[in-house]
């Protein structure tokens, strides 16, 4: 095992992406934070992680709660150690008619996947900046850069996420604060996407292999992207299946 390199934060981080993060930057070296509304639900990657040696921590938040993630950060950098890694993967996938998306529902939308992106990126700006150093990463969609039918809500939202996205890159890169846009334009290799097809009446079992864009797939590229040399950083780019139509 690697060296310990700090504390990697994930905001809105389940068993999918937000698990095969923590699983890929824990064996980095780093000690994980995984932040979730209800932390009680990680219990099962702290316990396994923990059993391989690794730094885990499991955190309740509501992200688009200003107060709540002001004490998260607080709390860790305080408690745990400098944050260097922050990862904001909350997302809303939603898929409505138009005429059948209510006010509730689209304000709902851009308040988890956007505005609680911008409160989460504000605050790891916040400590990252006065080091000099730091990596901001945020996961994106297909509706991040298209606007479907039925995603209305959705895609507003993830488009304002991209918009947060840049101007902090450009504000940050500057000042050694490496910020990360990954947009995955895939279904996503997971319970909650078999759970979709199979509603669908199509089994993932049944699909051609590497249909889907595997967890520590994304994994890998979010490790790559904060490995980058600051001569050649990325700050946007996208994963597709070779099987996937653009």
């Amino acid at each position: 095992m690697e060296d310990r390199h700090g504390v990697a934060i994930l905001v809105g981080a389940g068993d999918a992406i937000g698990a095969a993060v923590a699983r890929r930057f824990a064996t980095g070296g780093y000690t994980v934070c995984i932040c979730r509304r209800d932390a009680a639900k990680s219990q099962a990657l702290v316990d396994e992680l923990t059993a391989a040696g690794h730094r885990i921590h499991a955190f309740s938040v509501d992200a688009r709660q200003e107060v709540e993630v002001q004490k998260l950060f607080s709390d860790v950098e305080n408690n745990i150690g400098p944050i260097e890694v922050c990862l904001f993967n909350a997302g809303s996938n939603v898929n409505k008619p138009l005429v059948e998306t209510s006010e509730k529902l689209f304000f709902k939308a851009w308040e988890l996947a956007c505005y609680a992106g911008f409160l989460v990126g504000r605050e790891a700006a916040r400590v990252m900046a006065p080091r000099g150093r730091g990596t901001i990463l945020f996961t994106g969609a297909t509706a991040s850069v298209r606007g479907g039918q039925g995603f209305a809500a959705f895609s507003s939202a993830k488009f304002g996420l991209r918009a947060v996205a840049q101007a902090m890159a450009r504000e940050l890169g500057p000042k050694n604060i490496h910020v990360v846009h990954l947009i995955i334009d895939a279904g996503v290799d997971s319970e909650a996407i078999h759970h979709r097809m199979k509603a669908r009446g199509i089994e993932a079992s049944e699909i051609p292999p590497d249909s889907l864009t595997k967890t520590s797939s994304i994994a890998e590229a979010y490790w790559f992207a904060h490995q980058q040399s600051r001569d050649g950083w990325t700050h946007e780019f996208d994963l597709r299946p070779s099987v996937e139509k653009w």
